[in-house]
């Protein structure tokens, strides 16, 4: 999954670009782990820094699905099941979030244009009842916004796991030089030879 620049000057490519960057952020977070750790929920919560990323695949299927105007299931019990990465390798659930990303974006891109209705779906007690469709701007505004919260949540969940740092982590991932401000994340057993 690549990292679409966020400068430019069309509104639809600045917008995807900035999801992208939220979706590297949750991806990040998941580097270095054991399929162990990734499943381990140290903090208050629930959550996993492999679940946050299945969740995240899961609603970009679903906002895909109803800016295509697909029936949406309105399962709840899904969708909080969507935070439990069960058996899935970690490998497997970030190609999986990858498919998602890849949909959603030729979803965004095929739309005619951004003020595209999309049809708020019924019966989901925290959308709103007082109108009938959001467009794909709101949408793809709302998938940056949520996805953003997951990678805050994912960020905190890996500090507790083992200290690690989203810059520290960004360094790791991307082979980044060590210097006086930044300093890459290895295992600590790494980091002690």
């Amino acid at each position: 999954m690549t990292q679409r620049n966020t400068v430019g000057t069309d509104e639809r490519e600045v917008l995807l670009g900035f999801l992208d960057a939220q979706r590297y952020a949750l991806r990040t977070a998941l580097h270095g782990l054991t399929e162990q750790e990734a499943r381990l929920a140290p903090s208050a919560s629930a959550l996993s820094v492999a679940g946050l990323v299945k969740h995240a695949a899961s609603v970009e299927r679903e906002w895909t699905g109803m800016i295509r105007a697909q029936p949406s299931s309105n399962d709840f019990e899904k969708h909080a099941a969507s935070f439990q990465p069960g058996e899935t390798s970690v490998a497997d659930l970030l190609k999986d979030y990858e498919r998602a990303a890849e949909d959603t974006d030729a979803a965004i891109l095929a739309a005619r244009d951004l003020d595209q209705p999309v049809p708020i779906p019924e019966g989901v007690p925290w959308f709103p009842k007082d109108i009938d469709a959001w467009n794909v701007r709101w949408v793809l505004v709302h998938l940056i916004e949520e996805t953003a919260r997951h990678a805050g949540h994912a960020d905190i969940v890996r500090e507790s796991v083992d200290g690690a740092q989203a810059i520290e982590l960004q360094a790791a991932a991307e082979g980044w030089p060590e210097n006086g401000f930044i300093k890459p994340w290895r295992r600590k057993e790494q980091a002690e030879q």
